[in-house]
């Protein structure tokens, strides 16, 4: 009997420990599901920001422009401003799902408003630089900019070559001033030779008053300048060739490939030269 009894003693025992085990090993195996689960997902969470367009505003493309350069950027009698570039900056803002801003101001002031990160991008038939480079970004070339000098029609200047000796007026900032003030050994006519003027318009302006005695300016608004204004032509020869570009905020990446990809279908479909065709009649 006493054998009995001690059989049956180890034998409860031994499920008695067999019953703690189940039970100890459940609690193991539950939180070890708790903790994969958190770790999985704020990693699916991080993904997500890296799709996202940081501009300038949300829900905003900022471009900065000088709209006196016809006909890529000029206001309209209403204060709008309209033109190649307002119009090529729509369809981006547009296809990226943007509301374009366009913000006016002097040339200067546009170029320091993308490399201050005040405005995503500027277009007014900006030209790609070295200097440029240094401090923006760049999108892939979208028109060709020709320069250009205008004279007046009794003018003793028939060449670029005549040009030395001679007093120039440059829209200031752009290209055509900086070519145009650098040393006589880069090919430019130095800088007492050229007057910095805020806008083309001023320019042809001081032209027609005699205070200057050419204009250096892109081929574009030189058209629309010669055309409203009686006495004045375009001398013959270019006197430079350059691509038109999108400055960029640098080390805006994302948005940057963005708007560049934008553009480069805006070309591929033919939207580009549409609206170059709408302002720009072929000759």
């Amino acid at each position: 009997m006493k054998k009995f009894l001690a059989l049956m003693l180890a034998l409860v025992m031994v499920f008695a420990l067999a019953a703690c085990g189940d039970a100890g090993t459940e609690p193991t195996e539950a939180p070890a599901d708790d903790t994969t689960a958190p770790t999985e997902a704020p990693a699916d969470d991080t993904t997500e920001p890296e799709g996202e367009l940081a501009t300038v505003e949300e829900g905003k493309l900022i471009m900065a422009t000088n709209a006196a350069f016809p006909p890529y950027e000029m206001t309209d009698d209403e204060g709008n401003v309209i033109g190649i570039d307002a119009d090529i900056a729509a369809a981006i803002a547009e296809k990226l799902g943007f509301e374009l801003v366009i913000d006016d101001m002097d040339f200067d002031g546009a170029l320091l408003a993308v490399q201050q990160g005040k405005a995503d991008m500027m277009l007014a038939g900006l030209s790609v630089t070295p200097d440029r480079e240094a401090v923006m970004d760049f999108s892939d070339s979208y028109a060709t900019g020709v320069q250009v000098v205008i004279v007046t029609e009794d003018s003793d200047i028939a060449t670029a070559d005549d040009l030395e000796g001679k007093l120039i007026g440059c829209q200031r900032g752009t290209t055509g001033y900086l070519y145009a003030s650098d040393t006589p050994e880069n090919g430019g006519y130095g800088e007492d030779a050229v007057v910095a003027y805020d806008n083309g318009i001023t320019a042809v302006q001081a032209l027609q008053n005699g205070q200057v005695d050419a204009v250096i300016i892109d081929n574009g608004p030189a058209q629309e300048f010669v055309a409203a204004n009686a006495g004045l032509k375009i001398l013959e020869t270019p006197w430079v060739e350059e691509e038109y570009a999108i400055g960029l905020t640098k080390g805006n990446d994302a948005l940057n490939a963005a708007i560049n990809d934008a553009l480069a279908e805006l070309i591929a479909d033919g939207t580009v030269q549409s609206i170059i065709d709408t302002y720009i009649s072929a000759e």
